[in-house]
């Protein structure tokens, strides 16, 4: 089982069926908040739908094709952070991320996706972090921006949501650029 402690108060681990009630119930709980930019929201009414979703995560973990994770802040779940996809041939990673609305503002988003990070550059000696959000998802793209990643683009109309086309603003980092950046830090 694959857990990960950020800090003090941050752990991160894989999502299993024992996480199922908690997520669900802070997805409903959240749901008004989190419907503005996360398209699967409408489709998880009841906690079967969160079992699918951790399923086809454990699925994916399995077949190391991505890792999905509950964020434990407090020993309580805040949200889920993970790799959607890890391209094995190319060395990238592609990071998503949502947080519950009543854990906004403490950090947490950011602390846990730069240990994930850290993760895919330290354990899985991949190249590159890839991190895209609705351009207009300002706190989504806030994440990326703290951590130092570079703006490398934008997909025109990159996702349907709800009935109307967003675009993907793209993030990257280079592992080289990260060890740089916190070597200059410590």
């Amino acid at each position: 089982m694959f857990t990960y402690e950020v800090d003090e108060e941050i752990s991160l681990k894989l999502i299993d069926e024992g996480d199922a009630e908690a997520v669900f119930k802070l997805t409903d709980q959240s749901r008004d908040y989190l419907r503005e930019w996360l398209p699967w929201i409408d489709m998880t009414t009841e906690i079967g739908d969160t079992r699918n979703f951790i399923k086809a995560s454990k699925k994916m973990y399995a077949e190391s094709k991505g890792l999905n994770t509950v964020i434990l802040y407090n020993g309580e779940a805040a949200g889920i952070v993970g790799y959607n996809e890890v391209d094995w041939q190319n060395k990238i990673a592609y990071i998503g991320y949502w947080l519950g609305e009543g854990f906004q503002g403490k950090g947490i988003m950011t602390r846990a996706t730069k240990a994930l990070v850290d993760y895919a550059f330290e354990q899985l000696n991949l190249n590159k972090v890839d991190i895209r959000a609705a351009e207009r998802n300002k706190k989504s793209r806030s994440i990326p921006e703290r951590l130092g990643f570079q703006q490398e683009g934008k997909i025109r109309a990159g996702e349907l949501l709800y009935g109307k086309y967003v675009d993907h603003v793209i993030y990257g980092m280079l592992k080289n650029e990260w060890e740089k950046m916190n070597a200059s830090e410590a």
